[in-house]
């Protein structure tokens, strides 16, 4: 482990909490001032409403007020805050801007933003502007452009800007973050994720089901499929890169110690959602006429100033087991989380010989899952979604942001400069450096203090 690391002690483990009723502790584990805190909800779509169902479980959290276009949705996130024994929060849906009047009136100390993509940006500048801090969910922005923004304004509000990029805690990440961290792998060379997922059914639908059933989307589309097809229509590029990137980030130290220089990305011929809609709704579908723009297969490569390569996969559109193609390597071993298999040399059983991934990632359990499984059980995505909005709270009510703006736009600023990679022959092209410097002498934190 480097110096670095040594200056911050890695967290005592401690017995879960168990508890046949509860998923979240009566009271937070906090390292900051003990208080109460006051969010308000953009967007009350599925993932919102799944997080408004968390949040009610918190005794010190007051959800103030929600804010979303769709009274249906609107309808369903109140009834969630009513049976978790909350009172009703404030209500705004007078039209797309109407979170405006939500940041600008509520006393508010953070905004949790569950909206389409394209309003990340906006809705977190203006919340940071009020004075509100952000917890959005990916991307966080859709330019290099909006992802200056986000930084200039966080650092002139002094308001932070979190990406929930729940990814970052799945357990089996977090067991190989440790073993990163007390030098198992040796020095990292390669790191690995990707978003291998068959959303086919989730782009398209019948306008009444928010999953399959139907080759509709756009206007004519439930849910995710109002808008996300869309941007598989007019865009070339990885769509979707925190899912991969964000988890290995704290491995590799970027923006503390390390940070991503240039990128390289290639995009395949698109094909997956055209067939789809001719074997779902034939070719006289007007759906059938529509020219998707994005490659099936997005590859990317990533270079890091401290050497390492970095490979991202974006894989959406076709018929494929669920996947996030987790690779990490170094000098003395590798992880391959599709093989569920390491090889750590001097250590594994047999030479040249893969040993099963799970003795490996039970012994290197990380101590915040050994702290907190009772209570994340059940919390959605394996318990992610716990991590994830505990750690904005956590921030909330005084804990540096462990998940930071620096952290939010070195994310999601793949999505663009994929984009113009591709379109300039699968060029290099550079990467901002939104820290300005600073990732030379930021100390990492991710799964080091004792509260995050």
């Amino acid at each position: 482990m480097s110096k670095k690391m040594n200056r911050r002690t890695f967290i005592k483990t401690t017995a879960a909490a168990g508890g046949a009723a509860a998923i979240l502790p009566q009271t937070l584990f906090s390292s900051g001032p003990k208080k109460r805190v006051k969010i308000g909800v953009i967007g009350t779509g599925l993932r919102g409403q799944w997080m408004l169902w968390l949040a009610s479980k918190y005794p010190d959290v007051d959800i103030s007020a929600i804010c979303d276009i769709d009274s249906g949705m609107i309808a369903d996130a109140l009834k969630i805050i009513k049976d978790g024994g909350k009172p009703e929060p404030r209500i705004y849906n007078n039209g797309d801007e109407d979170f405006i009047n939500m940041v600008n009136n509520e006393d508010l100390d953070g905004v949790y933003i569950a909206t389409p993509w394209e309003w990340h940006h906006p809705m977190a500048v203006t919340a940071m502007k009020t004075g509100k801090h952000v917890g959005t969910e990916v991307p966080a922005a859709l330019t290099v452009e909006d992802c200056w923004d986000l930084v200039k304004t966080s650092e002139k509000s002094g308001k932070f800007c979190m990406i929930m990029e729940n990814v970052c805690y799945r357990r089996d990440v977090m067991a190989v973050l440790n073993m990163v961290r007390q030098n198992m792998f040796g020095e990292l060379l390669h790191c690995q994720g990707g978003y291998q997922h068959d959303l086919r059914h989730v782009k398209f639908n019948d306008g009444l089901s928010p999953y399959g059933e139907g080759v509709e989307f756009g206007d004519k589309g439930y849910s995710e499929a109002k808008w996300r097809t869309q941007h598989s229509v007019d865009r070339n590029g990885d769509l979707y890169p925190t899912h991969g990137l964000g988890p290995v980030s704290p491995m590799l130290n970027i923006n503390r110690g390390n940070r991503m220089v240039h990128l390289t990305s290639t995009a395949t011929q698109s094909r997956g959602l055209h067939n789809y809609i001719i074997e779902n709704g034939g070719n006289k579908h007007p759906n059938a006429d529509i020219d998707f723009k994005c490659g099936d297969i997005v590859t990317t490569v990533i270079k890091c100033a401290n050497g390492q390569s970095i490979m991202l996969s974006h894989d959406t559109n076709n018929p494929r087991p669920y996947s996030l193609n987790f690779r990490v390597q170094g000098t003395k071993g590798i992880w391959q989380k599709d093989a569920q298999s390491i090889y750590i040399e001097g250590q594994s059983k047999e030479e040249h010989r893969w040993d099963k991934e799970e003795e490996y990632l039970e012994k290197y359990d990380h101590p915040l899952w050994k702290k907190f499984e009772g209570q994340a059980a059940g919390s959605g995505h394996g318990g992610m979604d716990f991590f994830i909005l505990r750690a904005f709270i956590e921030s909330l009510k005084g804990a540096d942001p462990v998940i930071d703006v620096y952290d939010a736009v070195s994310m999601s600023v793949v999505s663009p400069l994929s984009e113009k990679s591709i379109r300039l022959g699968s060029s290099a092209v550079k990467i901002p450096d939104f820290t300005r410097g600073k990732w030379k002498t930021n100390d990492p934190i991710f799964g080091l203090d004792n509260y995050m």
